[in-house]
């Protein structure tokens, strides 16, 4: 299951009061961002290594069996390694997979980010609906200006509604200031 990772970027300061998923700029502008992404628990460079060194030990194990004399352990030896390299592409494939929330005063940008696929979205503040897309537990879908998104893949769904209303309060204080 997918859960929440947040993380303050680069020049931006811990989580502010009043925010459990977002993070206040330490420039001072008002800007705030909330980074979701999947908690993976081994990096994709690091799963490579791991792969690359299963690779040279099952077929060095394979050729010292077909060496003595069983043929058939290195064919094998090689199907077993493609259908576990395409599982580590599937995983490494998503690994990266995030969605990011910038809301700068007059503008709130989205960006979702799954596998290969980017879905950009931008939104004036004012105009900005956030609602529930079915219920308390579904996605959020930030709307307006006739755009839509998604958000709230990697919370879990007990969270989002939580989220949802620190998105909405973060919405109505830069629509106030």
């Amino acid at each position: 299951m997918s859960a929440l990772i947040v993380q303050a970027p680069r020049g931006l300061a811990s989580p502010a009061p009043g925010l459990r998923f977002g993070s206040a700029a330490a420039s001072g502008d008002g800007s705030v961002q909330w980074l979701l992404r999947r908690n993976c628990s081994i990096a994709p460079g690091q799963l490579l290594g791991f792969y690359a060194s299963l690779c040279v030990l099952s077929l060095a194990i394979a050729a010292f069996f077909w060496w003595r004399g069983a043929p058939f352990v290195l064919p094998f030896a090689g199907a077993e390694l493609l259908a576990v390299g395409a599982a580590v592409l599937v995983y490494a494939r998503h690994a990266a997979d995030r969605e990011r929330m910038v809301l700068r005063p007059g503008k709130l940008s989205v960006e979702c980010r799954l596998g290969r696929r980017t879905e950009e979205a931008e939104f004036a503040p004012a105009w900005a609906r956030v609602e529930p897309r079915y219920g308390d537990r579904s996605l959020i879908e930030i709307s307006g200006e006739g755009q839509q998104i998604a958000v709230g893949r990697f919370v879990r769904p007990e969270l989002r509604r939580a989220l949802a209303d620190e998105l909405r309060a973060a919405l109505r204080r830069c629509g106030a200031a």
